[in-house]
C-alpha cells in the first residue's frame, strides 16, 4: 500500500496497521473488509466498506477482487486475523486492522491537523471535504489556514454539509478550525426565506448601480442579501485614495489601469470618456435618485452583506488595506452557500 506504514510478520504472513496509521490513509485505495455484524455496522460503520459478518463464514471472501490491497478488520482485531490469514494464503495482499474497530474510534476522539496554509480559495474547502468524505461520523479534525476567505467558507461549508463546527479562532493571521464529522442528512432548501443573492462582476457604473438599487429595495423587504464581488467587480469595494502598500510590478500595473472606487467607474454604454458618467450623475442627482455612493452606504447600514472574492483580489493584486470599511472576505463556498438559501441569485 503507498504511502500506509504497515509490519509485516513472518510468524502469520499478514500486514498489520495501526489505529493511527489506518486512520490516516485514503480509504478510496483500499478494500476495506468489516467483518462485524450489520447492527454494529449501522450504527458505528465505514463508508464504501464491505460488510461479510464472520458469523456468516467464509464462502463469499474469495469473491473479494484482488485489485486494490484489503485491510480487514472486526471489532477487536482477533477474528480479523483469522480472515487475513486465509486471504494471506489465496493470494491477497491484505492486512489486519490492530485492535479492530473499536480501537479506531477512540483514536477519531483526537483531532488530525490538516494544514491548508498557503492553499487558495478553493483549496482549503477542498483538503477539508476530500479527507472527511470517506471517514466516519464523530472524525474530528484541526485546520489551518492563513487565507483570511476561509473563516467564512469553513462557517458556510459546515453549514451547509450538516458538519459540527466546534470551534473558531484567529491569531497572527493564522485560521484555526475544529470541526467534528456529523451524520449526514438529506439538506432541505428553505425558499421561505426568501433570501437574494447577486455576483458583482461587472465593474461598469450603470450596472452597478442597478445592482445596488435591487440589493437596497430587498433589504428594505426585510431580505438577507450577499453582495459577493469578483473580477472587475471589486474596483467598486476599493477606496478613492491610493493606499500604500507593497506590490509586485503586475500588481502595479493593474492598479494603475483599473477604476479606484466608485467615483470613478464608467459606464458600459456611451461612458464617451467618462463624460457619460457624469451626466448619468447629473441626471440622478437632478431627480432626486440617491447616489451610488449613497446606495453603497445604505446597503451596509441595512445588513447588505457585502463579500469580496478572496481568489480575484489575488490574481488582480488588490489587498484587503485597499477596500472601503465592511467588507467580508470569502470564497466559492461563502457564495454557494448564499445562493443554496436564495430564491434569487443574479450574475450582474
Amino acid at each position: 500500500m503507498k504511502g500506509i506504514s504497515c509490519t509485516m510478520s513472518a510468524e502469520d504472513g499478514f500486514k498489520h496497521i495501526s489505529a493511527e496509521e489506518f486512520r490516516d490513509i485514503d480509504f478510496n485505495t483500499v478494500t476495506l473488509l468489516d467483518l462485524r455484524e450489520p447492527d454494529e455496522v449501522l450504527v458505528n460503520g465505514i463508508e464504501g466498506a464491505l460488510n461479510m459478518p464472520f458469523s456468516g463464514g467464509f464462502d463469499k471472501l474469495y469473491s473479494l477482487p484482488k485489485d486494490k490491497p484489503v485491510i480487514v478488520y472486526c471489532k477487536i482485531g482477533d477474528w480479523s486475523e483469522q480472515v487475513a490469514e486465509i486471504l494471506s494464503d489465496r493470494g491477497y495482499d491484505v492486512t489486519n486492522l490492530d485492535g479492530g474497530y473499536d480501537a479506531y474510534k477512540k483514536v477519531l476522539s483526537n483531532p488530525v491537523v490538516i494544514n491548508a496554509k498557503g492553499l487558495k480559495c478553493p483549496g482549503p474547502i477542498v483538503k477539508v471535504a476530500d479527507y472527511l468524505r470517506n471517514k466516519p461520523e464523530g472524525t474530528r479534525i484541526s485546520v489551518e489556514a492563513d487565507e483570511d476567505a476561509f473563516a467564512s467558507d469553513i462557517k458556510v461549508w459546515c453549514e451547509r454539509t450538516g458538519n459540527k463546527l466546534d470551534e473558531l479562532t484567529i491569531d497572527e493571521g493564522i485560521i484555526k478550525a475544529q470541526i467534528t464529522k456529523a451524520e449526514k442528512k438529506e439538506t432541505k432548501l428553505v425558499t421561505e426565506q426568501n433570501d437574494k443573492t447577486f455576483v458583482v462582476f461587472s465593474g461598469d457604473l450603470d450596472k452597478t448601480i442597478a445592482a445596488f438599487i435591487m440589493a437596497n429595495g430587498a433589504a428594505a423587504m426585510g431580505r438577507k442579501v450577499t453582495m459577493f464581488f469578483t473580477f472587475w467587480g471589486l474596483n467598486i469595494l476599493r477606496k478613492p485614495k491610493k493606499v500604500n502598500v507593497a506590490k509586485s510590478i503586475v500588481e502595479k500595473m493593474f492598479g494603475f489601469m483599473m477604476p479606484c472606487g466608485t467615483t470613478k467607474l464608467g459606464l458600459s454604454r456611451m461612458n464617451m470618456g467618462g463624460a457619460g458618467a457624469k451626466m448619468i450623475r447629473a441626471i440622478m442627482k437632478q431627480k432626486g435618485i440617491s447616489s451610488l455612493e449613497e446606495l453603497v452606504e445604505s446597503a451596509k447600514n441595512h445588513g447588505v452583506r457585502l463579500v469580496a472574492c478572496q481568489m480575484s483580489m489575488d490574481i488582480m493584486g488588490i489587498h484587503q488595506e485597499e477596500l472601503i470599511d465592511g467588507i467580508e472576505l470569502g470564497g466559492v463556498a461563502t457564495f454557494l452557500g448564499s445562493g443554496e438559501q436564495s430564491d434569487m441569485s443574479l450574475f450582474i
